[in-house]
């Protein structure tokens, strides 16, 4: 975190040195007080100047740039990323020749990785954020693929009036599912398990509980 220590005759002259210095508004920093200063006797003899630190704002896309950057080097891949905010959320978007190694089998080095970099910046931030890790749109890809399985594996529980449970997902997997079939009757859905291993399990004629 980038911060300058300045002394001047006052603590507000100091202060606008300091945002000089950075280049930034007063919006975009910390500020501490290190020496309120005083004029001294007539205004002359004693006086100290005051001292102040100011010091740049960690912001969350700077956290989240820090930790994939490191990510990325240790991995050793060939891939970029840009970062922006949707619908309340943090996004990260990947791309690049190498981006089939952030996917992983069926997206877990994804989920993975999004878990760990929630962790990781909210370990550092004092208002949590949340943060959604995709690449290359594998996350739209996937939604379509687990509504079209909510859909078919319904039918098969409609045909054979059994419960089928359907293999670990995320919690934002999981929501998909019984978003796609809350508006059919003839089944309910329900979580069962802890995660990671929760799963989302479809009954026939029985009331669920979708959480």
């Amino acid at each position: 975190m980038k911060s300058v220590e300045v002394e001047s005759g006052s603590i507000e002259e100091a202060i606008h040195e300091a945002l000089q210095e950075l280049g930034v508004t007063r919006e975009e920093v910390d500020i501490d007080i290190l020496e309120a200063g005083s004029r001294g006797l007539f205004g002359i003899i004693g006086g100290k100047q005051a001292k102040v630190r100011v010091a740049l704002k960690i912001t969350p896309e700077q956290v989240i740039r820090t930790f994939l950057d490191d990510v990325v080097d240790a991995m050793d891949l060939n891939v970029e990323y840009r970062v922006f905010t949707e619908d309340g959320y943090w996004c990260v978007e990947f791309d690049g020749e190498d981006v089939r190694f952030i996917i992983g089998r069926r997206g877990k080095t994804l989920n993975s990785l999004q878990m760990l970099v929630n962790m990781a910046v909210n370990n550092k931030l004092e208002n949590r954020i949340r943060i959604i890790v995709d690449a290359e749109g594998y996350r739209r890809r996937r939604e379509q693929s687990l509504r079209r399985l909510a859909r078919k594996t319904a039918e098969r529980v409609c045909r054979t009036k059994s419960s089928v449970a359907l293999e670990p997902m995320t919690p934002q997997e999981r929501r998909i599912i019984h978003l796609e079939l809350q508006e059919n009757d003839q089944v309910s859905t329900m979580s069962r398990g802890d995660d990671p291993y929760r799963k989302v399990v479809i009954c026939y004629n029985n009331q669920g509980q979708r959480i």
